[in-house]
């Protein structure tokens, strides 16, 4: 359903644009295999970045900048799901898959920083215990508790003396077998656990760190990736190439070739890209697909010259949108109508209509399409009035009556593809079953304060993928990851049933039977109405022509390590 895309470029990754544009004015320097170190890559945010310290967000805005400062100790590609060295350069599994053994790559430096008195520092096991320890503490800005704390032996009791500092014994699971050995262990068997070791924020961070900058060290980054923190404004994060940085690409050219990252901020997309056509930004992703042509032109303004040169690339992504529900409150807590709810909502009519065809509706469960699981086994919510009003009249709400009005909190901006979806949900839901919602718009903060405080009862939401395995969305529905600030499971969706189902699935190790048991957990977030999955999008990213090496991804990633910029000879 990329209708307009196509209309507008004819392919993806066709370049269009004026000959007389600018040459770069930064010096770029030859490197091996017709590439070039130098120049510096502008981009814009939607949204403050409040910290650059790995546990304390999850933020997609966020994660853009923490990828490039940070490594985890393992890598995954999210097409193939194949897991490669990152930090660690080989790892070992006991039999029972209960021990993971991890060999940290010799070499690795540390930015240069303040808390090494100015100096870099070798990254070894004991950093990477301290990372590990770190997401399994009980700290208040810890947003990544869920991932470990419950699947490494002594990671709850830890949690438990951390709440308010860091015991120094850490996380008992976790050794330190030498100088660059790891040793953790799994409270149960856990078939996969080496993706959950990619997520990107378990990018290793030193003690130092943390020892000198405190809860501040969000605004003190130091890490071990292709580049460093610069300087940070209210207005403006500048990243710089890190000279030490331990990666070579296929010619033997040192990483990373960009001299610097900029990130400014944006109202709205469109205004980014507004931006983008004045060549000011080189990249817009997330793209305001029906913006395009009034910003940029059409294909015979692009064929004419009349716009910046630029390409456009797409993946469809492997996250899901969904509109969640307090699953306890006096509103929801009747699974019939939480199911009115989302039978009473027609999908593809928001797609085809609201949305101009960009976007999948979401007719399976909630895990979206990804290699090896299939989600085609799922039977999603079918859109069916008659069902849903006789749903909300059995539990007393007939055609809406003595519903409340409740406040619907969408964390975008007016006019936006998440704004339009909304309104045409809430359109929906009043003419198809009286159910009244009022808009309101609020920050990514404002929102979570208001769901954890209880006062959002229904809100907009969104989870992309940070590892591509199904059990990345299923954990969200888990039950044990129900907890005060928690990212995950914030609605409260209770089942005994998923959660032993879920857990047996951690345990398996054929494939076909994990994928079955995911399948069946994936229903019962269906037959539970737990939340409301609406839909699966494109990951659309307009790039200017002279940046070379950029790709979409499914996962919404911004890879920069071998990115580099080259402008065409006139």
């Amino acid at each position: 359903m990329r209708f307009k895309i196509i209309s507008l470029f004819l392919v993806t990754g066709v370049i269009f644009g004026s000959c007389s544009e600018k040459r770069e004015e930064t010096e770029l320097l030859e490197a091996k295999g017709g590439k070039k170190y130098g120049g510096e890559f502008k981009f814009m945010s939607t949204e403050k970045i409040t910290t650059l310290y790995p546990t304390f967000t999850v933020t997609s805005n966020s994660m853009r900048l923490l990828t490039q400062i940070y490594e985890p100790l393992l890598a995954v590609d999210p097409e193939s799901g194949q897991v490669s060295p990152a930090v660690a350069e080989s790892y070992t599994v006991s039999d029972d898959a209960k021990v993971y053994t991890l060999k940290i790559r010799k070499g690795i430096k540390f930015h240069k920083d303040a808390c090494f008195g100015g100096k870099s520092h070798e990254l070894t096991a004991e950093d990477v215990k301290f990372t590990l320890d770190m997401a399994c503490s009980g700290l208040k800005k810890n947003q990544i508790r869920y991932l470990l704390v419950d699947r490494i032996e002594g990671g709850r009791d830890f949690f438990e003396k951390s709440k308010s500092n860091l015991p120094k014994s850490g996380v008992t699971g976790i050794k330190v077998k030498g100088k660059y050995t790891v040793e953790i262990t799994l409270t149960q068997s856990f078939v996969g656990f080496e993706k959950v070791l990619t997520h990107k924020s378990l990018g290793i961070t030193p003690k130092e760190s943390y020892s000198k900058y405190g809860e501040n060290a969000g605004k003190h980054p130091v890490g071990s990736g292709p580049f460093a923190l610069e300087s940070w404004t209210e207005n403006k994060v500048v990243l710089k190439r890190n000279p030490e940085y331990w990666r070579k690409d296929d010619f033997g050219n040192r990483l990373p070739f960009l001299a610097k990252i900029s990130m400014t901020y944006a109202q709205d997309q469109r205004a980014a890209l507004l931006a983008f056509g004045k060549s000011k930004i080189d990249l817009v992703m997330e793209l305001p697909v029906e913006e395009i042509q009034h910003v940029l032109g059409t294909l015979i303004d692009a064929q004419n010259g009349k716009n910046v040169k630029h390409k456009v690339d797409s993946e469809k992504s492997m996250g899901m949108s969904y509109i969640a529900m307090a699953n306890e409150s006096e509103e929801f807590k009747d699974v019939r109508v939480r199911e009115a709810f989302n039978l009473a909502v027609n999908r593809n009519q928001i797609i085809d209509l609201d949305l101009e065809g960009e976007g999948w509706a979401a007719t399976n469960g909630f895990v979206p399409d990804m290699n090896d699981y299939p989600s085609e086994n799922v039977n999603g919510h079918k859109f069916n009035v008659a069902k849903a009003q006789s749903l909300m009249r059995e539990a007393g709400y007939p055609r809406g009556k003595n519903f409340p009005k409740l406040d619907f909190y969408v964390n975008s901006t007016k006019g936006s593809s998440i704004h339009k979806t909304c309104t045409a949900v809430a359109e929906q839901l009043k003419v198809n079953i009286g159910v009244e919602l009022n808009i309101v718009i609020v920050s990514s903060a404002e929102r979570e304060a208001a769901v954890n405080s209880g006062k959002a009862k229904i809100w907009t939401s969104g989870w992309i993928a940070d590892y591509p395995d199904p059990e990345n969305f299923l954990g969200m529905f888990y039950g044990p990851n129900i907890t005060d600030g928690s990212a995950v499971n914030s609605y409260k969706f209770r089942n005994a049933e998923f959660d032993a189902t879920f857990e047996k699935a951690l345990l398996e190790s054929d494939l076909e039977k994990r994928n079955a048991l995911y399948n069946k957990c994936d229903q019962m977030i269906v037959d539970n109405a737990a939340v409301m999955p609406i839909l699966t999008d494109d990951h659309i990213v307009i790039v200017n022509a002279r940046v070379r090496n950029f790709k979409a991804s499914p996962m919404k990633e911004m890879n920069l390590t071998d990115v580099f910029i080259k402008v065409a000879k006139k």
